[in-house]
């Protein structure tokens, strides 16, 4: 894979004891080493007026008075120094390179995975939340779409935790479909099955709120049984995956249990779907607090998409999470399985 990558984003500086730190990007790395075929690309930042296409003009305008300020809390979890505005730039443009190196045809070994921090999909339109200020796959999907590259646009965020900013920011829109397998419950508590979108958006809005607890198998059932039809009867030119991976069975903040095989399992789930659909693929990088399993988890990616081949689920999905793919077949009308 081509992984964008930019030594900025280690200038974000988060303090000590606060689990979104550089380390992730060193700790990525140091896994990438060990693999054939990584190539690293350093895109330029994010034009201020790409990033306002999906923010408010008064917000973006206020965090980057904050930075150059000198930074500090912008709530008790969402930590900015100086650097930070430069960083949240670089990471939004790192996205926004994804995005169109899909859509310009680098796919296979060569497919666009964007390593930039902070993180993004908890960034609403007015505000930041979640360790995230710029919502980095809402400016990658709306740049391409600005551009007349894209008409239509899918991402799909198997974080942990749901995206309420990524969906927040399009859920009254007809040409993103977003879509999220989360843990119940958990931060920032949104993401219901109700949630289905508004006005032109009404059913571009898709959630699987799992119960923690949650394995390969009941991951691969949601995409498999509720997500790829959803995604299929959308037919977008891009697909990009918001990449999180704190669902992780030794991921430190989640109660979920996908392994490192589990991920390679959904990344061939992705892989496939693009393929009916031909679309193009693109991630961009999310949480994921454990440093082992992190880069584990990214470079299984990288090997699913360098031809290694995922096992099967050794187990059956949860009862209870069946149940709750079917409420979610019902509410986006693709019928009872």
């Amino acid at each position: 894979m081509q992984f964008g990558y930019s030594e900025t984003c280690l200038d974000h500086d988060t303090g000590p004891r606060h689990p979104e730190t550089a380390d992730r990007l060193r700790a990525i790395r140091r896994g990438l080493a060990k693999r054939h075929g990584v190539e690293y690309v350093d895109a330029p930042p994010a034009e201020k007026s790409t990033v306002a296409a999906v923010h408010d003009d008064s917000y973006v305008d206020e965090f980057h008075d904050f930075c150059s300020d000198g930074g500090g809390n912008w709530d008790p979890d969402t930590v900015a120094v100086e650097a930070s505005w430069d960083a949240a730039l670089t990471a939004a443009g790192l996205a926004e390179w994804a995005a169109r190196a899909a859509l310009d045809g680098d796919d296979g070994r060569d497919t666009p995975f964007s390593l930039g921090r902070p993180p993004g999909h908890h960034a609403v339109e007015d505000d930041a939340m979640g360790f995230c200020f710029f919502n980095n796959a809402a400016v990658a999907a709306q740049a391409v779409i600005d551009d007349g590259l894209a008409e239509r646009v899918a991402i799909f965020d198997w974080d942990v935790h749901h995206g309420n900013g990524t969906q927040d920011i399009f859920y009254d829109r007809g040409d993103v479909f977003y879509t999220s397998i989360h843990e119940d419950g958990l931060y920032p508590g949104t993401g219901e099955v109700e949630e289905t979108g508004e006005g032109d958006g009404e059913g571009s809005t898709l959630n699987v709120p799992l119960r923690a607890g949650a394995g390969d198998a009941d991951y691969v059932y949601s995409f498999d049984e509720a997500i790829a039809p959803a995604v299929e009867r959308f037919d977008p030119d891009l697909f990009i995956v918001s990449a999180g991976f704190d669902a992780h069975r030794h991921d430190p903040i989640s109660r979920m249990r996908v392994s490192t095989e589990g991920y390679a399992m959904l990344t061939e789930c992705v892989q496939d779907l693009c393929a009916a659909t031909d679309a193009a693929i693109a991630f961009v990088l999310e949480g994921g607090y454990g440093l082992d399993t992190l880069s584990e988890g990214v470079a299984t990616v990288h090997e699913t998409f360098d031809g290694r081949i995922a096992m099967e689920p050794d187990e059956d999905p949860d009862e209870k999470n069946v149940e709750l793919v079917d409420d979610v077949r019902a509410a986006h009308g693709l019928g009872a399985k």
